[in-house]
């Protein structure tokens, strides 16, 4: 029986779309990226400014800047031996981040005729973001932010306190309310803090430190402090966790006193909370102030708290919570009456 008329030709050929991230050191392709690019018959590239360019040409690899349309791309396969015994040629794309919509729009479009020998197409990543790596985009827009804008341009440390105090308030609120969209934008927003501060501090003229910096201390403080995950030593519970933890502090910080580093400026409560925390942790016995007044009686609740294992402060809040939504029933019920 003879073939339909109407029956499209074989496949010829093959087309690569080779697709980068920006956030990926240029040059640092996959194996099979270097493989494709080396054995294709042809290299395209739309933007000659593309970032992996200059590393491809160094590597030996010809590539010709052009913009082809999806029916040029089929004709560029057709025919030839494209080096692997099957026919046609191999045409690399080097394509942006997200790919060349227009011409995959256009190559559909020919092969939804039916009619035409479309040549193979493959999407090849030649080069993956790590987790994290949208925070260098954070870090990017930060920095044009800050030599763009005439009002964050010019903030200063201490400008900018208040709004630390508030996204980490408003952060807790997330948290209690169990509202994971709103727990994810404040946790943005937080970190968008971290990101200002270190910018400005960028910009000291004295003792000038980057985000890299902030996050590299971190890094270093965390592996110090999880001797039981970086080091020898074992944790088989929480307790040996905090611990370890209390163990390397003491060293790092050669506090003189229990209450060096809590700061006084904290909500009351969690402040209360934190220095009898300190001086249980520590076996001292320091007794809570005799005195009268409803402060004495606060501090004595917290401490009371913080030995049983309930953080007062968050205990208050969703007390004040229970109360505030009393509060808006009885003012619903007066409003209906």
């Amino acid at each position: 029986m003879n073939a339909s008329p109407s029956a499209p030709a074989p496949a010829t050929g093959r087309i690569v779309l080779l697709t980068t991230s920006h956030r990926v050191a240029p040059g640092l392709l996959s194996w099979p990226a270097w493989q494709a690019l080396r054995t294709a018959d042809r290299v395209l590239c739309a933007d000659p400014d593309h970032p992996q360019l200059p590393y491809v040409r160094e590597a030996g690899v010809t590539v010709e800047i052009a913009e082809p349309t999806a029916r040029e791309l089929v004709d560029a396969c057709a025919g030839g031996d494209g080096g692997d015994g099957s026919g046609g040629r191999t045409v690399v794309v080097i394509a942006g981040a997200e790919g060349e919509p227009r011409l995959t729009d256009g190559l559909a479009r020919l092969a939804g005729t039916g009619r035409e020998a479309m040549p193979e197409l493959e999407l090849l990543p030649g080069s993956y973001d790590l987790p994290g790596a949208r925070l260098l985009d954070l870090v990017q827009v930060m920095d044009r932010i800050r030599a763009d804008c005439p009002w964050s341009g010019v903030r200063t440390h201490e400008d900018l306190a208040k709004y630390g105090l508030e996204e980490a308030y408003e952060l807790v609120e997330a948290i209690e309310e169990g509202d994971r969209e709103a727990l994810r934008e404040e946790l943005g927003d937080v970190l968008l803090q971290v990101v200002f501060h270190a910018r400005i501090a960028q910009d000291d003229p004295d003792e000038p430190f980057s985000v890299d910096d902030v996050a590299g201390t971190i890094v270093e403080k965390l592996i110090h402090r999880h001797p039981h995950v970086f080091g020898d030593e074992t944790a088989e519970t929480p307790e040996d966790v905090k611990a370890h933890w209390l163990r390397t502090k003491a060293v790092e910080k050669r506090r003189t006193s229990v209450t060096e580093g809590v700061p006084l400026g904290q909500p009351a409560l969690a402040l209360a909370a934190k220095l009898a925390g300190r001086a249980r942790t520590a076996g001292i016995d320091a007794p809570l102030p005799a005195g009268e007044g409803v402060g004495y009686e606060l501090l004595a609740l917290a401490a009371r708290a913080e030995a049983e294992g309930t953080d007062p402060e968050t205990a208050l809040r969703a007390a004040a919570r229970t109360y505030r939504d009393a509060i808006l029933t009885a003012e619903a019920a007066r409003a209906a009456g």
